[in-house]
């Protein structure tokens, strides 16, 4: 069965971004993008919510193409544009979008459908609305959490209105030369 890793930054406290959705405190360098790229190759699908995905879509299929793009940003535009793309939205059609599935509602369903099917992991980018509504239907394998040396104090929490427990197992740990902590779980389905 396919798995869903939600792949995050977070503060040290907990938040996935500030109080009004900014990231601007998040750290992110060549050696973080060189991780993170190695690992996303083996990765043939991506999940978003609506917001994270417009985003996405707003920047990366062109990204690599601008005359002074980044490694970071011509490797990941290649993957992103063969990627496939699974958005969780309730407002989305899904015409014309190459290589895009919308899903707005069954979504214990649908998402239990795709992860039948032959293929890799599902990553889970960032989406905190989209993250909250799979934890709640207890659809996420793992974490990928990428903690910030910050406290916000307040902002969007990465684990919010959790009814039941979830334990987890530790599978790698990475410090960053920047100060960034890599911590990796998969959820104890136990």
């Amino acid at each position: 069965m396919i798995k869903i890793i939600s792949f995050m930054h977070i503060s040290l406290d907990g938040f996935v971004a500030g109080p009004n959705g900014e990231m601007n405190w998040i750290k992110v360098d060549e050696e973080i993008f060189d991780y993170v790229g190695k690992r996303i190759s083996e990765t043939d699908t991506a999940l978003y919510g609506r917001v994270t995905y417009e985003m996405m879509e707003s920047y990366w299929p062109k990204a690599g193409e601008e005359p002074n793009a980044s490694k970071h940003d011509i490797e990941h535009s290649k993957w992103y544009k063969k990627v496939n793309k699974i958005v969780l939205s309730k407002t989305m059609k899904g015409d014309g979008l190459p290589n895009t599935t919308i899903i707005s509602n069954n979504l214990t369903d649908r998402i239990n459908e795709i992860k039948q099917q032959p293929g890799k992991e599902i990553a889970l980018f960032g989406s905190p609305t989209a993250t909250h509504s799979l934890i709640q239907l207890n659809l996420i394998d793992g974490y990928w959490l990428f903690v910030n040396p910050i406290i916000l104090g307040q902002g969007i929490p990465l684990f919010a209105d959790i009814k039941e427990k979830i334990k987890l197992n530790l599978l790698t740990t990475r410090q960053f030369t920047c100060g960034v902590t890599e911590l990796n779980y998969i959820v104890d389905k136990q």
